[in-house]
C-alpha cells in the first residue's frame, strides 16, 4: 500500500518542521508498515519550505517531495500536493502545516478505513496552546473541545485538517478542491459534502489524532466569535449549493434563526454566569449570523493575502 500524505504551508516554517518531525515517528502496529510519501507545497515563494524540507531530507524515512504555488489561494496549493502524488497511490491523507501527529495516527486512520469499509476517514483535532491556556471562562465555553464520537460512527462532511481519503475518490474531481474558496477557505466542507452526497462512506477515527498548534491571537475571544461565523458560514453555504431545494434553504433558516433567538434570550440569564454565559450566548449570535451569510453567499476571506 502507497500512502501520499499532503501538506500546504505558507509561512510557516517552524510549524512544518514540527510536523515533519511528527511524521517522521509514525509507527505502525494495526495494519502493516505501508510505503509513504509526503508531499509539501509552498504557497509561499521565498523558498522557506524547501529549506526546512532539506535540512530534513537526510534523516526522513519516508519519501519527500516539495514544491511551489504561486498562485496565492489554500485550494491551488491543495490541489497541486494531490497532482503531485504518485498516481499508484491507494489513499491520501491531509494535514494542516501548524499541526503534529500523534505517532499511531496514520496506523489507526488506515485500520479504520480497513475495518469499517469506509472511503474517508477523518480523525480528532485537539489544541495545543503554544503559549498559556485561554482565561477558564474561554474554555468553558466548548470551542476548543468539540464533539467527538465514536470510532466508526458515520460522519457527513470531513475537514483537510485531519484526514484519509481513498485517491480513486479524489482522482475523480478535477479540481478537487474548488477554487471559488481560495481565499475563504471551506473547500474542504464543500468536497466532503459532496463526496457524502455521492454516496461515499466517511467515518470517524477517535484515536486518530492530531494536535493543531494554537497561537495566543488565535484563543482570544474575537477571533473565536469570528471563527464560529465562518464555519457555520462556510457549512450554510455548502449546503445551500449541494441541496438546493426551498425545503432545505427553509431547514437551514430556521437553524440559523433558533440559533440566534438562543443567544439573545441568553444573554440577560447570562449575566449571573459571568463572561462564561455571555460569552456562549455571543457564540450562538455569530454562528445564527454565519448560517444566514452563507444563504446569502458570503463568505469571509479567511485566507486574504495568502
Amino acid at each position: 500500500m502507497l500512502v501520499s500524505i499532503c501538506v500546504t504551508t505558507y509561512k510557516r516554517p517552524q510549524g512544518l518542521q514540527r510536523l515533519l518531525q511528527g511524521l517522521a515517528q509514525l509507527r505502525f502496529e494495526k495494519i502493516a508498515r505501508p510505503d509513504i510519501e509526503v508531499i509539501i507545497i509552498d504557497n509561499h515563494n521565498q523558498g522557506e519550505a524547501a529549506k526546512v524540507c532539506q535540512e530534513m531530507q537526510a534523516d526522513f524515512p519516508w519519501i519527500l517531495k516539495t514544491d511551489v504555488e504561486l498562485q496565492q489561494g489554500v485550494t491551488y496549493g491543495r490541489n497541486k500536493s494531490i497532482s503531485l502524488a504518485n498516481p499508484q497511490t491507494d489513499a491520501i491523507a491531509i494535514l494542516d502545516d501548524d499541526e503534529v501527529p500523534v505517532s499511531n495516527w496514520l496506523d489507526e486512520l488506515l485500520w479504520v478505513q480497513q475495518e469499517y469499509q469506509a472511503d474517508v476517514v477523518t480523525g480528532t483535532v485537539l489544541p495545543h496552546f503554544m503559549e498559556k491556556e485561554p482565561a477558564d471562562w474561554v474554555m468553558k465555553s466548548g470551542f476548543f473541545n468539540p464533539p467527538r464520537s465514536q470510532t466508526g460512527e458515520s460522519r457527513e462532511v470531513a475537514f483537510t485538517n485531519n484526514v484519509l481519503v481513498k485517491a480513486e475518490i479524489l482522482r475523480q474531481y478535477n479540481p478537487v478542491f474548488d477554487n471559488r474558496f481560495a481565499l475563504t477557505g471551506g473547500e474542504d466542507t464543500y468536497l466532503f459534502m459532496q463526496i457524502y452526497q455521492a454516496g461515499y462512506k466517511i467515518v470517524w477515527a477517535d484515536d486518530a489524532i492530531v494536535y493543531d498548534w494554537l497561537p495566543a491571537d488565535r484563543t482570544k475571544p474575537k477571533w473565536i466569535l469570528e471563527r464560529c461565523r465562518h464555519l457555520w458560514s462556510t457549512r450554510s453555504l455548502s449546503e445551500k449549493e449541494l441541496y438546493p431545494s426551498w425545503a432545505t434553504k427553509a431547514i437551514r433558516a430556521l437553524k440559523g434563526l433558533a440559533l440566534i433567538l438562543i443567544g439573545i434570550v441568553g444573554l440577560p440569564f447570562s449575566l449571573f454566569w459571568g463572561r462564561q454565559g455571555i460569552f456562549k450566548s455571543l457564540m450562538y449570535i455569530y454562528k445564527g449570523t454565519g448560517t444566514y451569510l452563507g444563504l446569502m453567499g458570503i463568505n469571509r476571506q479567511e485566507y486574504k493575502g495568502v
